[in-house]
């Protein structure tokens, strides 16, 4: 995986008249998300760049508001064209979607990629049953009869392990639990066999064994169909169980990325720092107290100066580093990429000294 906060060139550099031919299956290059609004604009996603490949899995971490959910919305082109600002480009397989027709990405959505909604009681329409919803979905993409449609519903939601599928397919939403409706909608996007499956927050507001078996859903499906999977989460946990890569969002931008044996044995971020000093461990003696970030995320209509970081990292405000003033790149490694003033030595040794021993 490559990541970026500036226009990225995967394979042949484009020559004058033709356009890039991307390696990766996913190739997302200085995507930008803004809405306009009345007391300015709210630069939700600003420059964000990564590549995915088929049978691997991304994993979108960052607190509310940092820009995740709206990245996978601008992917699926599920944003009001009208009143949203997006540019940038994303590669889905080498056809590129911002610029396409809305009705080239509409056929596009749902049979090349989908998406798992974070609440499925409200993703899923109340009036219709779970089943007419799949059936639906199926028969968008293909000419086949209700019938038809329904025994694939059916066998679905077997798949996903929901139980006696032919009786509770004729269920509605609210009479589902929780996990179940979480299952009904991950059987909901596979219904066509999507290529790239992003999942936002699927694990959200479910108990812990619930989350297990999602989590184990996702895989044995990922395995199956040998997916994209891009999962979006603010919970460490579930990144740490499923993702082979990992990109780190602030602010709308990226601050971090790298595999996920990177991100958590040797993170060079303080913001990355901050996420896993503020995660509960249950393979260590318990602390007093879990380590908050201080402060709060920043305005994305009024972003501070330089590192947007800056004003909450204890870090900052070293001699000769300008994090109050200048925007750092996310400087690439050889399988690590982070966007901080600090020299990579500096910072290297804060982990190592002060950081490491305390999480």
């Amino acid at each position: 995986m490559a990541t970026t906060n500036s226009p990225t060139t995967t394979g042949p550099l484009a020559q004058p008249g033709r356009l890039p031919q991307p390696s990766a299956f996913l190739d997302v290059r200085d995507l930008r998300v803004h809405f306009p609004t009345d007391d300015g604009v709210v630069k939700a996603v600003d420059g964000v760049s990564f590549t995915l490949e088929r049978g691997r899995t991304l994993g979108i971490v960052g607190e509310s508001g940092s820009g995740k959910s709206v990245t996978s919305l601008g992917i699926l082109g599920l944003h009001r064209r009208g009143h949203t600002r997006i540019s940038g480009e994303v590669w889905l397989d080498g056809e590129e979607l911002v610029s396409a027709p809305p009705e080239r990405v509409r056929r596009l959505r749902g049979r090349k990629m989908a998406m798992i909604f974070q609440d499925p009681l409200t993703a899923m329409h109340p009036y219709f049953t779970v089943g007419a919803q799949i059936v639906e979905a199926y028969r968008v993409h293909h000419r086949v009869s209700r019938a038809v449609a329904r025994r694939r519903a059916v066998d679905l939601l077997g798949r996903v392990g929901i139980p006696q599928p032919a009786r509770r397919v004729d269920d509605h939403p609210h009479q589902f639990s929780g996990g179940m409706r979480q299952r009904a909608m991950i059987a909901m996007a596979l219904a066509n066999d999507p290529d790239l499956l992003i999942a936002d927050e699927p694990t959200t507001a479910l108990d812990v064994t619930v989350q297990a078996q999602i989590l184990d859903l996702i895989r044995d499906l990922q395995d199956e169909y040998r997916s994209a999977v891009l999962i979006i989460t603010h919970d460490l946990g579930v990144v740490a169980e499923l993702a082979d890569d990992i990109l780190v969002m602030y602010a709308g931008r990226c601050v971090e990325e790298g595999s996920a044996q990177t991100l958590f044995r040797r993170p060079e971020h303080p913001y990355t720092w901050g996420l896993l000093g503020s995660m509960p461990r249950v393979d260590r003696a318990a602390r007093d107290r879990l380590v908050p970030i201080k402060g709060s995320p920043p305005s994305l209509i009024n972003l501070p100066t330089g590192c947007a970081f800056h004003p909450r990292c204890p870090h900052q405000g070293r001699d000769g580093i300008p994090c109050r003033t200048e925007v750092p790149d996310l400087a690439q490694g050889s399988d690590h990429g982070v966007a901080c003033h600090l020299p990579p030595t500096e910072r290297r040794r804060t982990f190592a000294e002060d950081i490491a021993p305390a999480l």
